[in-house]
């Protein structure tokens, strides 16, 4: 049976371990190699996810008793508004259509809804096939976007939002 649970500091090589194995899949086609090399050291060093951890981000892991199968993250990122931020959420794609993916995005709704939150907001490339595992689950898209993330790398991406 396949759980969640909140990840600590010392879960951040699981996070990485996840990305790493996941990314490729779900980006290759999408912006190749080197960009997922590029973000993937940018976004998912060490020092980065300590950081997000000490700023406040949740993580949450999914898994069964040695097997970790994915994760998301989320923060708030507008106090006055409530408005929270998923960041993350990947599994791996060995576990796809087994309802992981489901699961975290259930438990972050519950999470925020609890925390008093009026909208929980994510990015999303506009080519990732997960844009429509977010509007199947009542997201909408709120704008497009084309991030200049450095070294002649773009991120083009939809900002989607769920309203509670």
């Amino acid at each position: 049976m396949i759980t969640l649970r909140k990840a600590k500091e010392q879960d951040i090589e699981i996070i990485r371990d996840i990305a790493a194995a996941t990314w490729p899949s779900t980006y290759l086609d999408i912006i190749g190699q080197a960009q997922i090399d590029y973000m993937l050291e940018k976004m998912y060093n060490k020092g980065e996810l300590l950081k997000q951890f000490l700023e406040g981000h949740i993580f949450l892991i999914a898994e069964d008793n040695q097997n970790q199968y994915g994760f998301a993250g989320y923060s708030i990122i507008n106090p006055e508004e409530k408005i929270y931020k998923l960041h993350k959420l990947y599994v791996l794609p060995s576990a796809h259509g087994k309802g992981v993916g489901k699961l975290l995005i259930n438990e972050v709704f519950n999470q925020v809804k609890n925390a008093g939150a009026s909208a929980l907001q994510l990015n999303v490339n506009k080519y990732n096939k997960a844009k429509d595992f977010y509007l199947k689950g009542g997201f909408t898209i709120k704008e497009s976007m084309k991030l200049d993330i450095g070294e002649g790398f773009y991120m083009d991406d939809y900002v989607m939002e769920y309203q509670f």
